[in-house]
């Protein structure tokens, strides 16, 4: 499964209605990673073949979104995205974690085994 292109609509409908829910709350069953990007942005166009890679990879068990910022610009403003690439990352739990910056393949496999991946504590 590659890379899934993402709109506004499919933002609120997939994983979170920021018009309707005050508190955060994923909609989504999978982990995933959502890349807010432009298609001029240098580092944007690095990530992009080891997003495409791991979307391979970890296809069944994370999903791997692209947000265009410059299409989907409510969705780049209401998230704050000021720099791009700017990551979304979230977890098993549904909690989500922001990071900017370009990575490395290796640390996005780290945040994913580590982070995504990593069965939810129960707390009993």
């Amino acid at each position: 499964m590659a890379t899934i292109q993402m709109t506004t609509q499919d933002f609120k409908a997939n994983v979170f209605n920021y018009e309707t829910e005050k508190e955060w709350k994923y909609l989504g069953e999978l982990p995933a990673i959502i890349d807010f990007y432009a298609d001029w942005c240098g580092p944007c166009k690095m990530v992009a073949p080891v997003l495409e890679e791991l979307s391979e990879e970890y296809a069944g068990r994370l999903l791997v979104y692209k947000v265009d910022t410059e299409i989907e610009q409510e969705l780049a403003q209401v998230f704050g995205i000021s720099s791009i690439p700017t990551f979304i990352f979230i977890g098993a739990d549904g909690e989500p974690m922001m990071q900017p910056g370009a990575f490395p393949k290796a640390v996005f496999k780290r945040v994913i085994e580590e982070k995504l991946l990593a069965p939810v504590k129960s707390e009993d």
